[in-house]
């Protein structure tokens, strides 16, 4: 019987044994492996923000600058200089005499059509800029720049801007045409550079008439020329019942591009201004 208790104790024991290490290896290998971390969650993007819509505010309540014009009466004022740019290009450049003499020379060569009018408008326009280059940027120093940095008032600008384009109308007229006007406006005697511009811009305008008018005559005679001898050819030919234009405008074309008219019309008209 004892034997049997012993055989029994031995048993378990060894039983005991063999199941201790498999129990501890998991038991290590349970704590060896890493902790099983949680999946990162990726969070949704925020919807993007709409933009802002464009904003136009006007203030009309002035500024704070001294001696500055309401913001009000400077729209207004500039509202009016674009209805009136058209004229004031027109009146108070070299647009007038340019064109004018174009003019005269398209009707001299007889051809009505060649060049249009936009095509003479547009040369007349350039030339334009061309020949106000040096008075624009006197304009642009002395006014607009120091008016846009802040440093001059409105009021300051345009008398500023007026002193360039003043000095070029007065190179072009002539005195009896400001004695003229003077004389219409029952102004006494005046200094030059004191001349109100109501004075300067019409004697301008007449002086710069009739500078195109005397132009346009010296460009006619040639023309003139070449029309009479082709009349007294063809009436000496007994040729009357063919006119005259039939033969003198391809003959007054070809003089005029073999003597590169063109170029010697734009260099004797932007002579002209000094």
């Amino acid at each position: 019987m004892k034997r049997v208790l012993r055989n029994l104790v031995l048993a378990a024991g060894l039983a005991l044994a063999a199941a201790a290490p498999a129990g501890t290896a998991r038991a290590q290998a349970a704590a060896a492996a890493p902790a099983a971390t949680p999946a990162a969650v990726t969070p949704a993007p925020a919807p993007a923000k709409p933009a802002d819509p464009l904003r136009l505010s006007v203030n009309l309540e002035g500024t704070s600058r001294p001696g500055e014009v309401g913001v009000a009466i400077q729209i207004v004022v500039v509202m009016t200089l674009l209805t009136l740019a058209p004229s004031l290009i027109i009146l108070m450049t070299s647009f007038t005499r340019i064109v004018i003499v174009l003019g005269f020379v398209r009707s001299a060569l007889g051809v009505q059509n060649a060049p249009a009018n936009q095509i003479i408008v547009g040369l007349s326009l350039f030339l334009t800029f061309f020949v106000m280059g040096p008075v624009i940027d006197r304009m642009n120093t002395d006014a607009l720049q120091p008016y846009l940095a802040g440093t001059m008032t409105s009021g300051e600008a345009l008398d500023r801007a007026s002193v360039p384009m003043k000095e070029f109308m007065l190179k072009q007229t002539r005195t009896r045409d400001l004695e003229f006007f003077l004389e219409l406006g029952h102004f006494g005697p005046t200094p030059v550079k004191d001349l109100p511009l109501r004075v300067v811009i019409p004697a301008f305008v007449i002086s710069e008439l009739q500078t195109a008018f005397q132009m346009g005559f010296l460009l006619f005679l040639p023309f003139l020329v070449i029309d009479l001898l082709v009349s007294s050819v063809l009436m000496a030919l007994g040729m009357m019942m063919m006119p005259p234009i039939t033969v003198s405008l391809p003959l007054k074309v070809l003089m005029f591009v073999l003597v590169d008219g063109w170029a010697l019309l734009v260099k004797a008209l932007v002579g002209s201004f000094n």
